[in-house]
């Protein structure tokens, strides 16, 4: 049983409380942000495994063991529940990836530990289904609104940064000149194209990567 269930669970005696009790005592759990951010968390475990149109705030509520009006109360409408489900899938994937690598230098040495945060954030996985940007981004790449926005955005985010270790680990000498932009789209292809093929159990996706970001760090002569 999930925490929340608990939780849940310890507010009101399933056995003798009314129904309008009981529905009383989920508003008031859900009212905390607490909750709504674990709501939220679970959401992106399974719009890594079935995709965001996958969710429905019925399905969150029934895996939780809430009252349907309770998680609505808090996300509203299935778009502002797939937002938060990429808002909060970002800020795991930031937490995971992107801050651990800070500690590198700038240039070639952040962009190892990217790639080693990134293989492990996918190999352990992170999220039930694994990437979940790789999981979302084609079913929403042609459909304007408020999620295809936040994927976007995300998208954009990682890319740049890509090309900015690049650019450093050319101006600083460390690597051979290149197209920044050009190389930060290969490696986002191969991360997306090793995730799928650990999915599908290929166990050395994660150095074949490795090899191809070790490609772009060839030092200069």
């Amino acid at each position: 049983m999930s925490e929340l269930a608990q939780r849940s669970g310890a507010d009101a005696d399933p056995g003798s409380a009314e129904p309008e009790q009981a529905e009383t005592s989920d508003l008031r759990l859900l009212r905390g942000a607490r909750t709504r951010q674990a709501i939220a968390r679970h959401a992106v475990d399974v719009a890594s495994l079935e995709g965001l149109n996958g969710l429905s705030i019925g399905r969150l509520a029934g895996d939780l063991k809430l009252s349907k009006s309770g998680v609505a109360t808090l996300f509203g409408t299935k778009e502002k529940l797939q937002v938060a489900a990429v808002a909060s899938a970002r800020e795991a994937f930031l937490d995971a990836v992107v801050h651990p690598a800070s500690a590198a230098p700038h240039g070639a040495a952040r962009l190892r530990a990217l790639t080693e945060h990134w293989l492990s954030y996918a190999e352990t996985p992170l999220f039930a289904g694994g990437c979940f940007w790789a999981a979302n981004l084609a079913d929403f790449d042609s459909r304007p609104g408020r999620v295809r926005d936040a994927l976007v955005r995300h998208h954009q985010d990682w890319l740049a940064l890509l090309a900015g270790e690049l650019r450093r680990a050319v101006d600083s000498g460390e690597i051979a000149d290149l197209d920044a932009d050009l190389a930060a789209f290969q490696i986002d292809a191969v991360f997306t194209a090793a995730n799928t093929a650990l999915r599908l159990g290929d166990k050395d996706a994660g150095g074949k990567a490795r090899r191809v970001v070790d490609g772009f760090l060839t030092p200069r002569r």
